[in-house]
């Protein structure tokens, strides 16, 4: 049970379900509640109708005997003044819900001449007719006529007959219209709507399962290639142009990204195995040859070995560091400090500073200061004569640019210079021309921390690498 309500097809089902059960108990209760006010409305107006009827007889002066209250299905009672029942509909046997209890009349008969009601003999014929007063709706009870009962809805009418008589007239309308469309449509309601909820389950179901067919596909999809462990593969996208397809299209690209990283790891642990054996196999020839005849020691080569390890091994740390996404140390770092103290020691490396003063910058002050190292190194390798920095203001971003007068980057390497052990001078010799890390570093560097480098042509006609940081907020 649990795993069928765990899939989003049966949840999306019974979700489904539930609103409509609700919306439709909602919509058959005010049918109902609408139905019942309108029938019972009818009702009162019918038996409204019967008590004007008796009501205006009364007020022309008609005899109490004479009054027409034979009618089997509305009870009538005629009460005056006193609470005292002056007529009644014949054969009513009991009655409720009008107040008055009383179904015998006390002046009911044809041989009552003095009833109460003006004599045509005695009545001066010129005497208008009584008035009749505004209905009002007693409420609901029940009568016996004849040994019938039923429900009735009861309405009352004043009325004062032309001898001054203040009579009360009370008539009621049966209920069993009322009763029996509200039960009929109960059970339509009771009989239609399962029925109903039923095929919107089934269609709910179908069409969920419509639609998370292609989701089906992607899921079996992604789990070959979990099991094959191949990258290259991707998930079918569906033609729809939904939320699906959009989802199959994120999932390729991020798989596609995926590879691409995979794929950047094992060039990274393949180019860094190669470019560890190279010192790692001259150390250990110098080691062994020295075991061997220690007065043939190269002292100084084994030391450079050994530096040149050190700094791969650093290289290497810093990448993997970058690569995990360390986010820099949030401090201010002075770039023209930093390019003075890079810039330092260096023979034929020159250093120009903007009028702006200090040009801070947000970030960490060894990672920056090891992409300005880099970048000095890479200009001095390849210099002529002289290497000139840069540091100034450009608006709102601080930019540092190291130019040289060598024979610069052609256009076609400019971003490639940029990738992992990457050499352009394939003849040069690894001592000479480093691992090719350098400058992988100092971008890696400049991204995490929000800006860039890039490479032009300086005015001198070697490259031109320009550094652009984003400047820190006083």
């Amino acid at each position: 049970m649990s795993r069928l309500f765990g899939s989003v097809r049966a949840r999306a089902t019974l979700a489904a379900t539930l609103v409509v059960a609700v919306a439709l108990v909602a919509a058959g209760t005010a049918v109902l509640l609408s139905l019942r006010s309108n029938l019972l409305g009818e009702a009162g107006t019918q038996a409204e109708r019967s008590a004007r009827d008796v009501a205006t007889s009364l007020a022309v002066g008609t005899r109490y005997p004479e009054l027409n209250l034979d009618d089997d299905e509305r009870p009538v009672q005629v009460v005056d003044e006193a609470g005292t029942l002056v007529a009644a509909t014949e054969d009513l046997d009991r009655i409720t819900g009008t107040g008055v209890d009383a179904v015998r009349p006390v002046h009911g008969t044809a041989d009552d001449t003095d009833d109460g009601n003006p004599d045509d003999d005695d009545t001066d014929a010129s005497l208008e007719a009584g008035e009749i007063g505004e209905p009002a709706t007693v409420g609901d009870g029940t009568a016996t006529i004849d040994g019938d009962t039923e429900d009735y809805r009861f309405v009352a009418v004043p009325v004062e007959t032309r001898a001054g008589d203040r009579l009360t007239v009370y008539a009621g309308a049966p209920l069993s219209a009322e009763h029996g469309a509200v039960n009929t449509a109960l059970t339509v309601m009771l009989i239609g709507f399962p029925l109903l909820l039923a095929v919107v389950a089934w269609v709910t179901w179908l069409v969920t399962r419509r639609a998370l067919r292609p989701v089906e596909g992607i899921r079996r999809e992604m789990a070959a290639i979990t099991a094959s462990e191949d990258l290259a593969r991707r998930v079918p996208v569906p033609g729809t142009h939904d939320e699906v397809a959009r989802l199959a299209s994120t999932t390729n690209e991020t798989l596609a990204a995926l590879e691409s990283s995979v794929e950047r790891q094992r060039r990274f642990v393949a180019d860094a195995s190669h470019e560890l054996r190279s010192p790692i196999a001259s150390l250990r020839t110098q080691l062994e040859v020295a075991a061997a005849h220690p007065e043939l020691l190269d002292l100084d080569g084994a030391v450079e070995d050994t530096v040149r390890l050190q700094r791969l091994a650093a290289d290497l740390l810093l990448l993997a560091r970058l690569d995990a996404g360390e986010r820099p140390a949030d401090g201010r770092v002075d770039l023209a400090a930093l390019a003075r103290e890079a810039a330092g020691g260096r023979a034929g490396v020159s250093v120009r500073v903007g009028d702006e003063g200090p040009v801070g910058v947000a970030g960490s002050r060894g990672q920056l200061g090891r992409v300005l190292a880099n970048l000095l190194d890479n200009a001095q390798r390849h210099a002529r004569s002289a290497v000139e920095v840069s540091v100034r203001r450009d608006g709102d971003a601080a930019v540092v640019a190291v130019a040289d007068d060598g024979e610069g980057v052609p256009a076609a390497d400019r971003e490639r210079i940029f990738e992992r052990f990457v050499r352009l001078d394939a003849a040069r010799s690894r001592d000479d021309g480093g691992a090719g890390l350098g400058l992988a570093i100092a971008r890696d560097v400049a991204v995490r921390h929000g800006g860039t480098l890039t490479v032009h042509d300086a005015p001198a006609g070697g490259a031109l690498f320009e550094l652009r940081l984003p400047g820190a907020r006083a």
